[in-house]
């Protein structure tokens, strides 16, 4: 049984000047969800209104799945359901959600952690959950949300009990981190790095690291922040949050000993990476269970925000070697024959250049094995305004410092990359993930490593669940022979 997250009396007492007709207070609930796909018995189901379908359409299947309570918009018609069904009924169900996630913050003594970046968001945040899991009880984000509605949702499920709660920050505007910080108030905040994600809505890389920039507005008197030292708006960040009279911790990831926390030695693997840091004065060395020089990075961040909010540093480092790669971002499958299988390496949740290129400095650490080849499939990177085909471009510099075999482009974007690379790499275009799959199902052969990746608009995803279900079919039906 689920432990109770709110008393039905302390969200009437939340949401006060927004219900227009307070219910009956003697219930409690266990969680909160805006999808009935999600929901479990117990939760409250918020029934936001959505571009698709609005989620009054199913009210009445969230209290037959168990709900213990709705938050509803003041038209919604509740003719159909049970007269006992707890309605929390508000002029706006957003606005209402914001306010019990505001509430949630007010009454926690947790250690709050905000993530935001171009970059490495959701990895840094689940390694960080993990890290701190070792020194007590941590709330963390579900999956990626990050944004006007996944945020305050998360929020709103933070226990009162939590020792430590872990939230990821994204945008795609000027302001929207500022609204999210100002609701999350963390005792310390992370910037992973800033890159050209999401820049076709800005005017200038200055404008998108001033708008990263805005998670420093938020963070509570006193509070910390972990900046990267190795990039290029390190010293703007810097000065921002000097002016917040907030403690800068750098990280750097290159090596430089100027930046607070900084590698002194690391070894990169085909499935791991060794490294030997300096946080501060103190020396330490610990191994990262998943592969790539990005990894390493977030690693450092990891680690200075664990120092920093009191968590077992110690602890914090072995919790890194456990680290595995996460569907989407960097999870890895062995398909077909068992001697000679065929590796999967999933990175397509998303895309821009930084990411793109680290994806493939990765598939580049994997051996060679027999006639195996390094196969990289990469769909177009969205968001990318008037640089977009330049951008493309230039990923034929990455496919060639990272030694990769075979390059197969998908989308229009993408053709920009398959003029531009050597012809000793250039495998097919396709025009979408269709066609991209059944490329790959006609080229692979035993003990290629083939990587995955493009922005969600390219539905690269699609490409990795095709593979994975057309290779295990074909190794299903060779045992049947």
């Amino acid at each position: 049984m689920r432990d109770v997250l709110w008393r039905g009396e302390d969200v009437i007492a939340a949401l006060g000047a927004h219900l227009t007709d307070a219910p009956h207070a003697d219930w409690q609930a266990a969680g909160l969800a805006i999808d009935t796909r999600d929901l479990l018995s117990g939760d409250i189901f918020v029934a936001l209104p959505g571009a698709r379908a609005h989620g009054h359409d199913y009210v009445a299947s969230a209290f037959e799945s168990g709900a213990a309570a709705a938050l509803v918009e003041n038209g919604f018609d509740a003719a159909t359901l049970e007269t006992d069904a707890v309605l929390l009924r508000v002029d706006d169900v957003l606005s209402a959600l914001e306010t019990l996630a505001r509430a949630a913050r007010q009454r926690s003594s947790a250690q709050i952690i905000a993530i935001t970046g171009s970059v490495g968001k959701t990895g840094t945040k689940a390694s960080l959950a993990d890290a701190l899991s070792k020194s007590g009880l941590v709330h963390a984000a579900e999956r990626s949300f990050n944004n006007h509605i996944g945020v305050p949702l998360s929020l709103a499920r933070l226990p009162q009990n939590a020792d430590y709660g872990v939230f990821e920050l994204g945008m795609n505007h000027a302001g929207e981190i500022a609204a999210l910080v100002d609701m999350v108030r963390p005792h310390c905040a992370i910037i992973t790095t800033i890159a050209a994600a999401h820049i076709e809505n800005f005017d200038s890389m200055d404008a998108l690291a001033a708008t990263k920039a805005e998670i420093l507005s938020g963070i509570e008197t006193g509070g910390s922040a972990i900046l990267p030292f190795d990039n290029a708006y390190f010293g703007m960040l810097k000065s921002k949050a000097e002016t917040h009279k907030i403690k800068v911790l750098s990280f750097s990831a290159e090596g430089h000993s100027d930046a607070d926390i900084h590698i002194s030695r690391a070894k990169l693997h085909a499935t791991c990476s060794c490294v030997s840091a300096m946080l501060e004065t103190q020396a330490i060395a610990y191994k990262i269970g998943a592969p790539g020089i990005h990894l390493v990075a977030n690693s450092l961040a990891v680690l200075g925000a664990t120092q920093l909010v009191g968590a077992d540093l110690a602890l914090a480092a072995l919790s890194l070697g456990e680290q595995d790669g996460m569907a989407g971002r960097g999870a890895r499958y062995h398909l077909g024959a068992e001697h000679a299988p065929i590796t999967l390496i999933d990175e397509s949740y998303n895309a821009n250049p930084t990411s793109m290129a680290a994806a493939l400095d990765t598939l580049g650490l994997m051996p060679r094995k027999g006639r195996g080849r390094r196969i990289a499939v990469l769909g177009d990177m969205a968001e990318l305004g008037d640089r977009a085909a330049e951008l493309h471009a230039a990923m034929a510099d990455k496919t060639e410092a990272a030694d990769i075999d075979l390059v197969i482009t998908c989308g229009a974007l993408m053709q920009n990359l398959h003029n531009a690379l050597p012809p000793g790499r250039v495998g097919a275009h396709a025009a979408d993930h269709q066609a991209a799959l059944a490329i790959l199902r006609d080229e692979l052969q035993q003990d290629d490593v083939v990587m995955v990746k493009g922005s969600n608009s390219s539905r690269m995803g699609l490409v990795v669940e095709g593979l994975i279900d057309r290779l295990t079919e074909t190794e299903q039906q060779k045992e049947a022979l």
